[in-house]
């Protein structure tokens, strides 16, 4: 399987595992992983989700070029019209998140991040990467477009014009680079990767899942709107945590002087 995906605790992690391939993501993989979003998002054991990648090299190095483009393009199928071909595969919006998960991501970036592997970081939530880490995006240079929403998202995530440096040269950054511009959080050693990230993973997965969910809809929902509007849609959101039973709970656990029991309801 070229992807794993499995369950420590309240924590799920998912590992691109084609390290040969430098974790390339075939057509089957973004179906697959569009099927695992899905499950860690309906499961209401799963309170936090790590992404990763197999072996020292690659995080993940984006699409087959050699099976998806093709498809895509009309090379394979017949079909000339690329916009046909795009929206025929809902499961890639799917896949790079489009419709962001209420869960918490957390990345532990162990190698090249580029292409499509980086269109996928940028969907998630914390980063920590490796000092051998590179990212890129580097469709322009081989006549692509990066479709898996990073002409969105990295504007809004980077100063314009570090994004569009990214986004028009295709060259690599470092991961001092990356931390430099917020592109990431933190460098690691590569022993401690997966360990920081659980660790990060865990004292998410400690706190009151409905207050967690609810904090990372708000912050996504309310990036670009004008401040009188963003301010009432958090009301919105504050409001059903509020009407918890876990809102209850917390309080209670805090006078109490023990570690709170949710529930998630």
């Amino acid at each position: 399987m070229a992807i794993r995906y499995e369950m420590e605790g309240r924590v799920g992690i998912v590992t691109f595992d084609s390290p040969a391939k430098l974790n390339a993501l075939s057509l089957e993989d973004l179906e697959t992983l569009a099927e695992i979003w899905a499950e860690v998002e309906s499961d209401r054991e799963c309170y936090a989700v790590i992404v990763t990648g197999a072996g020292s090299r690659a995080f993940c190095s984006g699409a087959d070029l050699g099976t998806l483009i093709p498809l895509i393009t009309g090379e394979v199928g017949g079909s000339a019209d690329a916009r046909h071909a795009l929206g025929s595969m809902e499961f890639i919006e799917r896949a790079f998140l489009k419709r962001p998960l209420s869960k918490p991501i957390v990345a532990a970036v162990n190698g090249y991040c580029v292409a499509g592997g980086f269109e996928l970081l940028q969907a998630t939530d914390i980063r920590l990467a490796v000092p051998g880490a590179f990212f890129s995006l580097q469709e322009p240079r081989w006549g692509l477009f990066p479709a898996g929403g990073s002409t969105v998202r990295l504007p809004r995530q980077i100063p314009f014009t570090q994004a569009m440096d990214i986004l028009l040269t295709g060259r690599m950054l470092s991961a001092d680079e990356a931390v430099s511009c917020g592109l990431i959080g933190r460098v690691v050693e590569p022993s401690s990767l997966l360990s920081e990230a659980k660790i990060v993973a865990r004292q998410i997965a400690e706190n009151g899942p409905l207050a967690v969910q609810a904090i990372k809809r708000s912050v996504l929902s309310c990036l670009g709107r004008p401040e009188a509007e963003a301010f009432a849609l958090e009301l919105e959101f504050a409001a059903g945590v509020f009407a918890s039973r876990d809102a209850r709970e917390g309080p209670a656990a805090f006078m109490e002087k023990r570690k709170p029991v949710f529930r998630n309801e």
